[in-house]
């Protein structure tokens, strides 16, 4: 199946682009959400006329997604406490949502999805570096301090 790209999508490619794709790659995500629509000469033609449109928005949302990023590193540091044994270790464990409520709390607007914790949940006290995927082209770096309670 081949689509063309109404934004850049992560490991696939960029706006007006064509790419082939797997059919229910394309069928149930791509097109339901808007990301893609199928390559008929039609749609080719759609696309040309609204390709200006759909530049500014993608710009427009890199500029929003780089003020964020200044915003986030702009903070100091954010402070998450959780209940923990006497060796630091932590009864539970301190995941995305506990982290982007933190940040949320600090002045800064984050959803869960956002944050990236590749090696799993922290589950020690101490300090930590988080990146938080605010768009395709944009992350930042939070200072992130799990502390007993």
């Amino acid at each position: 199946m081949e689509v063309i790209l109404l934004e850049k999508v992560e490991n696939l490619g960029n706006l007006g682009d064509r790419v082939k794709i797997k059919p229910g790659y394309g069928r149930n995500f791509l097109i339901p959400q808007g990301k893609a629509t199928s390559a008929t000469p039609e749609n080719v033609a759609r696309f040309e006329e609204r390709r200006a449109a759909l530049e500014k928005a993608a710009a427009d949302a890199v500029a929003a997604a780089e003020a964020r990023r200044a915003a986030l590193e702009a903070l100091s540091g954010v402070t998450v406490t959780a209940k923990a044994g006497d060796e630091g270790k932590l009864f539970g464990s301190v995941g995305t949502t506990d982290i982007a409520q933190a940040i949320s709390d600090a002045g800064v607007a984050v959803e869960r999805h956002e944050v990236r914790l590749p090696e799993g949940p922290f589950r020690a006290v101490g300090e930590y570096e988080v990146e938080v995927h605010l768009h395709s082209d944009v992350n930042a770096v939070v200072k992130l301090t799990v502390a007993a309670e």
